[in-house]
């Protein structure tokens, strides 16, 4: 759902290439739906290795028909017991060198332990990918922040791209869970989502430093 999402906001088609490696709740166990088609094979029987080599497929065949991809990550890339089978936060990044960003979330607390914290426990070359960091679902005056963020630049190198405030709209919800209070209005629910979307949009223009966002995005 939410790759398709993020296609109707580009205006342009979702296809498979955009979510090769969905895993799926089914009965008791995972399914694993591999560029679409829904797999024999568990993601284990499959192997890390041969999921991997289907994303670096999808990314380069993406690659080939537009000027950027937002590949976004999963959950943490600072999981030390899922670290050797991490594909989307550590082993796709290192293979295509995709410049990083990362999002802590403020609202849950301890937002620059979180950052600090998540940045030692990466390997060297995860490390020299992080670009940036933005901090997401803050309340009030970000100036606040300053003396935090400002550290946390000196002791990563990773540069303060922004904080991204709570916002009370609606999206389609991942994965079953949804903490958005946002309501939907109107009829149309397409308009609905995009009129959200534009909001959040101009959200990110006032808060985001987005033209170092889109440095970073080409490679500089």
């Amino acid at each position: 759902m939410g790759q398709a999402f993020q296609a109707l906001a580009s205006e342009i088609d979702a296809t498979a290439e955009m979510n090769p490696i969905l895993l799926k709740p089914s009965g008791n166990g995972i399914q694993t739906v591999l560029n679409g088609i829904v797999s024999e094979r568990s993601k284990d029987e499959i192997g890390t290795d041969e999921l991997l080599k289907e994303v670096l497929k999808a990314y380069d065949s993406l690659s080939k028909k537009f000027d950027a991809i937002i590949s976004e990550g999963s959950g943490s890339p600072a999981e030390l017991n899922l670290k050797e089978r991490d594909i989307a936060n550590i082993r796709f990044p290192k293979e295509r060198s995709v410049p990083s960003i990362l999002v802590g979330d403020i609202d849950r607390g301890g937002v620059f332990a979180g950052i600090y914290g998540t940045w030692l426990l990466m390997d060297d070359d995860s490390k020299k990918l992080m670009k940036g960091f933005i901090i997401n679902r803050f309340r009030g005056d970000d100036s606040i922040l300053r003396s935090g963020t400002d550290r946390i630049e000196k002791l990563t190198g990773m540069k303060f791209l922004g904080t991204m405030p709570l916002a009370d709209l609606k999206f389609p919800d991942e994965d079953s869970l949804s903490i958005s209070t946002g309501k939907l209005s109107g009829s149309n629910v397409r308009e609905a989502y995009l009129k959200n979307l534009d909001e959040l949009v101009d959200i990110a223009e006032k808060h985001l430093d987005l033209n170092v966002i889109m440095e970073i995005a080409k490679g500089n």
